[in-house]
């Protein structure tokens, strides 16, 4: 098979390596397998088109996005339908999709497991016009996300660092939104500090909140109820430590399609899709594409 690379040298673990030298290590990896691999570095602006061309050009295979989970959602939505496979180089600070397709976080296991791999078929879930691996989320989430922007760091644990503190300053300030979901047999209104919704249900008893299944066919919906700071703070605990169906702080939903609607908003609020900040339409309408999306995964012994 042919496959057409292109690593994200501004995000992630990228910024800190020398990603000519990685790309001639991936050559031979690839090569020494069988196939043959053609890599492009980009970043900041020319990430998004470059991403496209390479998605578009029709000697590829697999498209092999390299850096963090928004890297990853945007070589996603432009494969997502088609028959090129999707290949994930975890090279970000949580690499959320790349652990539930159960890849190597170690970049050289990574590739010479993906140089082995298999192709198959898993979920992938649209709000509105856009498509995500990960999840949707608004309140706390975008909240943080925001926060951290305003910080500087120049490195994968500086980042963890600055999520750090700036959950200690959204848990100080947390966001409130009057929300209703339309789950079609099913509609709830709620006041909510976090609203996720995600592509597949998340794993239980995890550190990190990544789906165990990602050919599930169901959206998670995670409805945060709490309104005292010591109740969200016991709600941050619970997560830290993956426990999500055991929370009495979180109500779990299941579907495969639902509407979100925000009846009113005195404030901007911003939603979050797959980590990147985006506006918050009055309705979004998010639905599970099941097995639409190919992807290159490692065989499973």
């Amino acid at each position: 098979m042919h496959v057409l690379a292109v690593l994200n040298r501004g995000g992630g673990t990228l910024r800190d390596l020398d990603t000519q030298a990685l790309a001639a290590r991936m050559e031979q990896i690839f090569t020494a397998a069988g196939h043959t691999i053609e890599t492009r570095l980009a970043e900041g602006e020319d990430l998004v088109p470059c991403m496209r061309e390479a998605a578009a050009d029709e000697r590829a295979d697999v498209l092999l996005a390299g850096g963090g989970d928004g890297t990853v959602s945007l070589a996603a939505s432009l494969v997502a339908h088609t028959d090129k496979a999707l290949a994930v180089l975890p090279a970000g600070t949580m690499n959320l999709f790349a652990r539930s397709l159960e890849i190597p976080l170690d970049l050289e296991e990574a590739l010479t497991a993906l140089a082995s791999g298999e192709i198959r078929r898993v979920d992938i879930a649209r709000a509105n016009d856009r498509f995500f691996v990960h999840q949707f989320s608004i309140g706390m989430h975008p909240q943080l996300i925001r926060l951290r922007e305003r910080m500087s760091f120049r490195s994968r644990i500086g980042k963890m660092m600055a999520s750090v503190r700036t959950a200690f300053v959204t848990l100080a300030r947390p966001a409130s939104l009057k929300v209703s979901l339309d789950m079609g047999d099913a509609k709830i209104l709620a006041t909510t500090s976090s609203l996720a919704v995600t592509n597949n249900l998340y794993a239980e008893g995890q550190r990190l909140p990544f789906a165990e299944r990602p050919d599930g066919g169901q959206l998670g919906i995670y409805v945060t109820r709490v309104r005292r700071r010591r109740d969200l703070l016991w709600l941050f605990l619970n997560m830290g430590i993956g426990r999500w169906r055991q929370n009495d702080q979180v109500e779990i939903h299941e579907a495969t399609e639902v509407a979100l609607t925000v009846p009113s908003q005195r404030r901007r609020f911003k939603c979050a899709i797959d980590g990147e900040l985006c506006p918050l339409e009055q309705t979004t309408r998010i639905a599970l594409h099941p097995g639409a999306l190919a992807v290159l995964v490692p065989v499973v012994s």
